[in-house]
């Protein structure tokens, strides 16, 4: 009997190799170009390579990112193991209420944050006026290299926290109790025994934070843009007009340079998650593992987390707030004298300003919900599905992560422009959720399938032994077990694609703002008080996200 071909499944992996991979072979084309791709000269040649690659700016570029990715990583990787541990697997008080804090940065765009530190830590910042009048000169200069480095690293911190914390949750807990019983203390049973043991799983988080600072965006721009100092995305944001016209050809390349890198790692990466599965214990019994005892070093545990918190959320964020309600700041100026809630009121003078609020709640909401419905389309192809196809399925899912925002945004782009029946979308909010839902393809995809993976294989078997057709188990069975998780995905997406701000920024148009892109224009254009409020507004939705999945119990961790 011939087998039956499973062409919902197959159709699914299709569409999504399309959706995929048509940005991606674009943006490549476009690198292999002399010109423009829609300029009818425009022919095959190395020529934008020559040019970029002898580009002093782009040597720069190459040379500021590598210290920075390097550099962020050698900060995120210790600061967050250090973290998992302490909260995981010790006695640490206020473990309730210090995970939710930990993952903020994730997120909160890196553009809010940067701007809160030139706000708070500037020439003129408020934190920087205060050191001034009470302890003497400042020592920190928010806009150079070190400071880049240091506050990168630290805002990466929970990237490795949630890696390294999701290993631990799975240890088994016997060997850190022998070791306890031998007389080791806390520390020594931390170095020795629980962080070697989730070692692929530190590695992994590394990498990731490697991969992650070369297509970090919005830190470079605020805080080097001041002393020209270029990262590989800003250089490649700064190519726009080159040439004095629209330097595609240019952009490609550096795009082409960064996928190059971030490939290799992504794969990296993904092979090292593999691996952590199978390095760490039994899980059932390091679940109902006893915590480690701390004992006198409680609270100055506690103090050191708080220690993380304060300059990587706290400063930013007062300073975010504290700029939206004054009308001027800077030396001499009394605070309790210029307060003011003018700069709300001036967001509603701003027409596109408005339509970027409103296509923000849109996007994440409803363009969240069926983003969602896509990642569960795609997984539930994929789930128990014994085919090579499925395979294909699981490496396509992996590789936007290989296209930082800023990227996939251009790509996109380019996509509307060259084909043809899709240009009416562009201008659309369309153009935006398709975007939005490749880049955070593999983030979503990762939170469905671990709801898909807590269903339990006998209950579809049963159903398929009563005769029931695999679409009928997937709408009687699977989607009813897994609805929570879903909401769950859901609201994380809401988050992501509320603070979004990178791949907006070059389909940004009349009618497609959205709060991040905006935010990332009224920078450039100097319109700061509109920025500070239109900051403020995007943490508020955010927050009203993240508060209503931890009521709902959703859980922030790996």
């Amino acid at each position: 009997m011939a087998r039956r071909i499973p062409w919902a499944r197959l159709s699914v992996v299709l569409v999504s190799a399309v959706a995929i991979a048509l940005p991606l072979v674009i943006v490549i084309y476009q690198a292999f170009l002399d010109a423009p791709f829609f300029q009818p000269s425009a022919k095959l040649s190395l020529s934008a390579f020559r040019f970029v690659f002898a580009d002093e700016d782009f040597h720069r570029a190459v040379w500021t990112n590598l210290i920075l990715a390097f550099g962020m990583t050698a900060i995120a990787v210790p600061v967050g193991s250090a973290m998992a541990f302490l909260m995981v697997r010790t006695d640490l008080p206020g473990r309730s209420w210090l995970e939710p804090v930990i993952v903020i940065p994730v997120f909160v765009s890196p553009m809010v944050l940067g701007f809160g530190y030139i706000v708070a830590m500037g020439p003129v910042g408020f934190l920087t006026l205060w050191w001034q009048q009470h302890l003497g000169p400042i020592p920190w200069d928010i806009y150079s290299l070190k400071s880049l480095v240091v506050l990168a690293g630290l805002t990466h911190v929970p990237m490795v926290y949630l890696y390294t914390s999701s290993a631990l949750r799975s240890l088994a807990s016997d060997l850190e109790e022998a070791a306890l019983t031998a007389g080791a203390g806390t520390a020594r049973v931390a170095l020795t025994i629980s962080l070697p043991m989730v070692w692929p799983a530190i590695l992994s988080s590394g990498v990731l934070t490697l991969f992650l600072g070369f297509e970090l965006f919005g830190l470079p721009l605020v805080l080097g843009d001041p002393q020209g100092l270029l990262v590989l995305p800003t250089y490649l944001f700064k190519l726009t007009n080159k040439l004095g016209v629209p330097s595609y050809q240019l952009m490609a390349v550096v795009a082409v340079v960064i996928i190059a890198i971030a490939f290799p790692l992504v794969w990296l990466q993904r092979k090292l998650m593999g691996a952590t599965s199978r390095f760490v214990s039994v899980k059932g019994k390091g679940q109902a593992s006893r915590p480690l005892p701390l004992g006198r070093w409680r609270w100055p545990a506690t103090g050191l987390m708080v220690l993380w918190f304060i300059p990587t959320i706290a400063v930013p964020l007062a300073g975010v707030f504290l700029r939206s309600v004054v009308s001027s700041w800077g030396e001499g100026v009394n605070l309790t004298e210029v307060l003011t809630l003018d700069h709300f009121k001036e967001l509603f003078e701003y027409p596109n300003v408005v339509r970027g609020i409103v296509n923000t709640i849109v996007l994440a909401v409803v363009g969240g919900g069926i983003a969602v419905a896509c990642y569960a389309a795609i997984g539930l192809a994929a789930h128990r599905w014994q085919s090579r196809w499925a395979k294909v399925l699981d490496y396509l899912v992996m590789v936007p992560r290989g296209m930082p925002g800023l990227i996939a945004g251009l790509a996109f782009l380019w996509v509307f422009l060259f084909v043809k029946p899709l240009a009416p979308l562009r201008p659309t909010l369309f153009s935006l959720w398709l975007a939005y839902s490749v880049v955070w393809l593999a983030y979503g995809m990762r939170m469905v399938s671990a709801a898909l993976l807590q269903v339990g294989p006998e209950l579809e078997e049963a159903a398929a032994s009563a005769g029931a057709s695999s679409g009928r188990i997937i709408r009687d069975v699977t989607l009813p077990l897994v609805r929570f998780g879903l909401v769950g995905a859901w609201l994380l997406i809401f988050c992501i694609f509320a603070r979004e701000y990178s791949t907006g920024v070059y389909l940004l148009g009349p009618g497609t703002e959205v709060i991040g892109s905006l935010i990332v224009s009224l920078w450039g254009s100097g319109a700061l008080d509109v920025v500070a409020a239109l900051s403020v507004v995007n943490i508020l939705l955010v927050a009203v996200g993240m508060g209503v999945a931890l009521r709902l119990g959703v859980r922030l961790h790996g």
